[in-house]
């Protein structure tokens, strides 16, 4: 069996859908569905029932367990070559949150391939939960989010920084022309949100006071939202603000953090991001 193809297999698994997992493994839809068609037919079994919903046959099921395992045994066996040989090269796969792909990853990647250009970087990005998914299932080498990782014994992690927050609002809301908000100006004030799991929700759900009446899937759209006048939003001060007022949140601020595999930290490509990450922003 093809390494690629299980790592194919383990995404779509994942996903549960052909054209997503196209796009995070960028590779066109025909090549995920070719990679498909042809483990089946090595193995001699369907691995997906593809009826209205994509789903895992029984055969799938039990792959899943054996493509992690091989997987991880091939991700061991180049990193021993790897720390033999010692300088960075081959391949690495950051995720990011939309945000920090615009703002924070472009100088971190910039830097680090100026000083290692033999390594093929690719960046991937994603929810928080969708990163940590990834990067527990080595699809993802580093991934970097705002607030902390879950507790995880497999994880490791680096707080790069602080980035404050702001409330966003429609132009001519009361809390337009505040200088800066405190949380008790929010009781009962209408939001829109990011889904439940994403840190910028759990912070909002923390405040005392905000109600939230509408949930946006991205942070772009919530500006945009915003702007329309639809409620008002909480987001890092350097994303997209779509038009709409921001205004800064007393107090408030969120960690930004790196997240990797502590088994991969002595891998010459890891390590050195770390330490370009770190460096940068020290």
């Amino acid at each position: 069996m093809e390494l690629r193809h299980l790592r194919t297999f383990r995404v779509v698994a994942r996903t549960l859908n052909f054209t997503r997992a196209a796009g995070e493994l960028h590779y066109a839809q025909s090549s995920v569905t070719e990679q498909i068609q042809a483990l089946e037919a090595e193995l001699g079994s369907k691995l997906f029932d593809r009826g209205r919903q994509l789903r895992l046959t029984a055969a799938g099921e039990r792959l899943i367990g054996y493509a992690d395992r091989m997987l991880s045994l091939a991700e061991e066996a180049r990193a021993a070559v790897e720390e033999n040989r010692g300088e960075p090269e081959g391949e690495l796969t950051v995720g990011a949150l939309e945000t920090l792909c615009a703002h924070w990853i472009p100088q971190i990647f910039s830097e680090y391939r100026n000083k290692w250009p033999r390594v093929k970087l690719t960046l991937t990005e994603g929810g928080r939960g969708e990163l940590y998914q990834s990067v527990r299932q080595s699809e993802v080498d580093v991934c970097f989010t705002f607030g902390s990782p879950p507790a995880d014994p497999a994880f490791a992690s680096e707080t790069l920084g602080e980035e404050p927050l702001v409330v966003l609002v429609p132009p001519g809301h009361p809390l337009a022309d505040k200088e800066e908000i405190r949380p008790g100006d929010l009781r009962g004030v209408g939001f829109l949100a990011t889904p439940k799991g994403c840190g910028f929700r759990e912070m909002l759900d923390r405040l005392d006071g905000p109600v939230v009446e509408t949930e946006v899937g991205s942070l772009a759209a919530l500006g945009r939202c915003v702007a329309a006048g639809m409620g008002c939003g909480l987001v890092p001060a350097l994303a997209g603000h779509g038009g709409a007022v921001a205004v800064p949140l007393a107090g408030e601020t969120t960690a930004v953090t790196m997240t990797w595999r502590k088994r991969d930290e002595h891998k010459p490509n890891v390590a050195a991001l770390l330490a370009t990450a770190g460096r940068l922003r020290a």
